[in-house]
């Protein structure tokens, strides 16, 4: 039985990930309706939105980095 723990990482990471993201949609965004209103739930949601813009854009650039930096060195 050969046991890939690097994949097992990836995986474990991508659902954390995931988990959080729905947890702060869901339980975050639903809290604000329950309490506030639909009106404010929707500027909640935008603002959730607005928030992943900068985050979207770091993680694009550092694929981005990787990528150029992985064709510089085709031997690692």
């Amino acid at each position: 039985m050969n046991r890939d723990l690097r994949k097992y990482m990836r995986d474990t990471n991508a659902r954390l990930i995931i988990g959080a993201i729905l947890l702060l949609f869901i339980v975050g965004d639903g809290l604000i309706w329950a309490i506030y209103g639909f009106g404010a739930a929707v500027m909640g949601l935008l603002c959730i939105l607005a928030a992943f813009v900068p985050i979207g854009l770091i993680l694009l650039l550092l694929a981005l980095s990787d990528w150029i930096v992985k064709r510089a060195n085709p031997d690692d």
